[in-house]
């Protein structure tokens, strides 16, 4: 197991072989500049360097993992608050319950986000495994001295006109190999190349040896588009998932191979999105209706196709009355809104009969209330839109909590 190399940057920070406190070697470089463009939109090219998006998450190059951390504030340069928040946001938004030893040491290490992939999803295989793996039918052909199934005459003829003995036939067996298991083992073998986490090491050469071998299995993204879970294999859902990350994001270096790219980012502004909304409907009150992402047709093409708006999250109560909240995830430094945020919020107001709506950053300002003008007129219209900021908290749960609770005040006040 090769000494793993660790770079914390954050988001839209670059990374050069020639410049900056930190920096990377040539070899990873062209590694990254390799692999630019091929399912990898996580940064740009720039003169003897990579500069970083809006993705956060870590990218494994060889021995080197870069960890690309969200940062709202431009002011706190505290990595480990800053980790802590991304891992917390990720185990809320995708029910991740994993028992660590210790969150806070989990929150300190810059390979904390990979372990914690690798740790869910061995800890989900040892229980399948536990829980005995499930068996499936499937048809298979080839050669046998009994007779069982349907003799396939043409390969029979051509393969046993020297063996009467045998028949070549078509049978359909009841066993544990299926693409549900192909895949767990194809990513349980990967993690094993390219684990560098001591702690796990033995509980995955464990799973080496407790797993049925399996034959390989191309996997591509529609390999998972097949995949249908009932109850039989619904707990099979979670592993399945991290498998595809895993195995969707990782790019063998074909030449030389020791540059490896595994790569699990997330676009920072669905994942803030993704957040607002989970943390309203874990604390919303019976009267609350909380949708996210609600379509409505607002143009049509002359042959026939629609064009759809589709705000974030819409919230609604006591009769009807109608909210609609739309994230960013930036820091406004000068609280003004664009033009273009303002005029996408206006039509918000006219499609979805919204009394109020507004842009939701992260930060610490004041909630910034402001009216659009009547359209026939320079009179100013009830029709609010709101800049509201939600500060960050290191406790996950309080800040969800803190997150309804100000979008909550903000609704009730006094302009319905």
């Amino acid at each position: 197991m090769r000494k793993l190399i660790t770079i914390s940057v954050f988001e839209h920070q670059s990374l050069c072989t020639d410049r900056g406190a930190v920096r990377i070697s040539p070899e990873h470089l062209l590694a990254l500049q390799n692999y630019y463009g091929n399912g990898l939109p996580y940064f740009s090219l720039i003169h003897n360097g990579v500069q970083f998006n809006e993705h956060v998450g870590i990218i494994q190059v060889g021995n080197l993992l870069i960890e690309v951390l969200p940062k709202a504030d431009k002011y706190s340069n505290d990595q480990a608050t800053w980790r802590g928040l991304l891992i917390g946001m990720l185990k809320e938004i995708y029910n991740f319950d994993v028992k660590t030893t210790s969150n806070a040491q989990l929150y300190l290490k810059p390979n904390a986000l990979l372990d914690l992939y690798f740790e869910l999803f061995v800890k989900e295989v040892e229980y399948l495994l536990h829980a005995g793996l499930i068996k499936k039918y499937r048809k298979k052909e080839g050669n046998n001295t009994a007779l069982k199934g349907n003799i396939l005459f043409a390969k029979h003829i051509q393969k046993n006109s020297t063996h009467q003995e045998r028949f070549y036939t078509s049978y359909t067996t009841y066993d544990v190999i299926h693409p549900l298991h192909q895949i767990l083992y194809k990513t349980i073998l990967l993690l094993k190349k390219i684990n560098n986490n001591t702690s796990l090491q033995s509980k995955i050469g464990s799973l080496i040896l407790n797993f049925p071998e399996m034959p390989d299995l191309k996997v591509t993204e529609a390999t998972f588009s097949k995949i249908t879970f009932n109850r039989k294999s619904q707990s099979y859902k979670k592993a399945i998932e991290i498998a595809r990350m895993i195995l969707l994001h990782y790019h063998p270096d074909i030449s030389k191979g020791h540059n490896d790219i595994l790569a699990l980012m997330f676009d920072m502004n669905k994942l803030w999105e993704q957040f607002v909304f989970i943390s309203l409907k874990k604390h919303k009150p019976i009267n609350y209706t909380v949708s996210a992402q609600t379509k409505k047709d607002f143009w049509k093409h002359d042959n026939g196709r629609n064009a759809t708006i589709r705000p974030d999250i819409i919230l609604s109560f006591d009769n009807n009355k109608f909210l609609v909240l739309d994230t960013k995830w930036k820091n406004n430094g000068d609280g003004q809104p664009s033009a273009v945020d303002l005029r996408q919020l206006y039509v918000y107001h006219q499609y979805y009969q919204a009394k109020k709506v507004a842009l939701i950053y992260p930060g610490n300002k004041n909630t910034i209330n402001g009216r659009y003008y009547h359209t026939n007129s320079q009179n100013l219209s009830d029709n609010i839109c709101a800049l509201l900021t939600l500060e960050e908290n290191k406790d996950i749960k309080t800040w969800q909590k803190e997150i309804f609770l100000k979008i909550d005040n903000w609704a009730k006040e006094s302009a319905f």
